[in-house]
C-alpha cells in the first residue's frame, strides 16, 4: 500500500514541476522594430522596448519596459 501512494506522490511532484515550468519559464521574442525584446510566458510577459519612432513624432526612438500579468498591464514606463 505504501509503495503505491509513494509512486503517486512522486508523479504528482513531477507533474507540478512541469506545470510550473510551462507557466513560468519565458520564451524570448525579438522584434524587428529597432531592438525590442519580449520575454513571454503563459502567466506574464516583460517587454524591453527599444523601437524606432515614426518620422513625424519628433523623436528618434522609444525606450522603456512594459510588464503584463494575466494580460493586464501593470507597469509601463515607455513614453509613447
Amino acid at each position: 500500500m505504501e509503495k503505491v501512494s509513494g509512486k503517486k506522490k512522486k508523479v504528482m511532484i513531477v507533474l507540478g514541476i512541469l506545470l510550473a515550468v510551462v507557466l513560468l519559464v519565458p520564451v524570448p521574442l525579438r522584434y524587428k522594430d529597432g531592438g525590442s525584446v519580449e520575454y513571454r510566458a503563459i502567466l506574464y510577459s516583460v517587454k524591453s522596448v527599444h523601437a524606432l519612432a515614426p518620422l513625424d513624432s519628433g523623436r528618434d526612438y522609444y525606450e522603456g519596459t512594459v510588464v503584463t500579468i494575466f494580460g493586464v498591464e501593470v507597469f509601463d514606463n515607455v513614453d509613447w
